[in-house]
C-alpha cells in the first residue's frame, strides 16, 4: 500500500525537504519517514488521534518515546479503510493504534499462532472486546490466511522467534503465505532486533536477534520487493552483543524496520 513510487518520492524531496531517500552503494534504499508536515493533513489527524486515544493503557503510552508510533504509522502509510494483520500482537500496542487509524471501514486481524494460543488468546480477545474493528484469527504461521485480501501484514519483534526450533515454523513457507494473503501492491512490514553482521539467524535463541540482511533475503525469496527501511528505532550505541532482555539494553536495542511490497 505504499502509494508513491520512488521516483515520485524523490521528487518530493525537492518540494518539501522532508523525505530522504539514500542508498548504500545501490544495495539498500533507506526511506526516513516524512515529517508530520509532509504527511497529508487527514492522515496526520488519524495518526495523532490514534496516539492520543485515551483508551491506550498508560504503560503503552510511556513506551512511545522508544517505539516512535507516529513514525511507524507514517512509514507503513496506513490509511482509513485499510485491512491489516498484526501477527502475534501481544498486549496490543500496535493493534490499538491500527484500529483507530483504519477506522470503522477498515479492519485489524489480531493473528495468534496456534502454537501460543493458550496463553495469548485472552489478550487478543480483550482487544476484540474493546475495538469493534478488531477480530482474532488463529492458525499455523506456515499457512496463515484471512477472509479477505490484506493491505498490510505487520510483524513487530516476532520474526526472529519463528526461527527458534521450538516454534516449528517453516519460515520460507510462512513468507509465501504472507505473500498470498496480501492484495497486489500490499505491504509486509517487519520490525526486529538487529544482529551483528554475518550472524544470520544463529542468535535467535540466545540473543533474540536476527541479522537484517539475512531476513531481507528470506523475504525477497518469497517474491517480495524490498522498498526501504526506517531508522526511527535504530540505536547505533547497541553493539549487538547482548540478549535483548538484558536490562542494559532492553527497550533500547538497535532495531530495523523493513517494508516489502507484493508486486502489482
Amino acid at each position: 500500500m505504499f502509494k508513491t513510487l520512488l521516483l515520485a518520492a524523490a521528487a518530493s524531496v525537492a518540494l518539501s525537504g522532508c523525505l530522504i531517500i539514500a542508498t548504500d552503494g545501490g544495495e539498500r534504499t533507506v526511506v526516513n519517514p516524512p515529517a508530520a508536515s509532509a504527511v497529508p493533513a487527514p492522515t496526520t489527524v488519524w495518526y495523532r488521534t490514534a496516539i492520543a486515544d485515551p483508551r491506550r493503557p498508560a504503560d503503552e503510552v510511556a513506551r512511545d518515546a522508544l517505539r516512535r508510533p507516529a513514525e511507524m504509522l507514517a512509514f507503513i502509510d496506513l490509511a482509513r479503510g485499510d485491512r491489516i494483520a498484526d501477527i502475534r500482537p501481544g498486549a496490543g500496542y500496535f493493534t490499538r493504534l491500527f484500529s483507530s487509524v483504519v477506522g470503522p471501514s477498515g479492519h485489524v486481524y489480531a493473528f495468534v499462532p496456534n502454537r501460543t494460543a493458550v496463553r495469548e488468546n485472552g489478550a487478543a480477545d480483550a482487544l476484540v472486546a474493546g475495538y469493534g474493528n478488531v477480530s482474532r484469527v488463529n492458525g499455523d504461521l506456515d499457512t496463515l490466511a484471512f477472509d479477505q485480501p490484506l493491505d498490510v501484514v505487520f510483524m513487530s519483534q516476532e520474526y526472529h522467534d519463528f526461527h527458534i526450533p521450538g516454534f516449528g515454523v517453516d519460515v520460507a513457507r510462512m513468507n509465501r503465505a504472507v505473500y498470498a494473503a496480501l492484495k497486489p501492491g500490499g505491504q509486509f512490514v517487519v520490525i526486529d532486533h538487529q544482529g551483528a553482521p554475518g550472524t544470520g539467524n544463529s542468535q535467535v535463541s540466545t540473543l533474540h536477534r536476527i541479522e537484517g540482511d539475512f531476513l531481507r533475503r528470506e523475504i525477497e525469496a518469497a517474491g517480495f520487493v524490498f522498498e526501504g527501511e526506517s531508522r526511527a528505532v535504530a540505536n547505533p550505541a547497541d553493539d549487538h552483543s547482548l540478549n535483548v532482555f538484558d536490562e542494559a539494553i532492553r527497550g533500547r536495542t538497535d532495531q530495523f524496520v523493513y517494508r516489502f511490497r507484493k508486486p502489482d
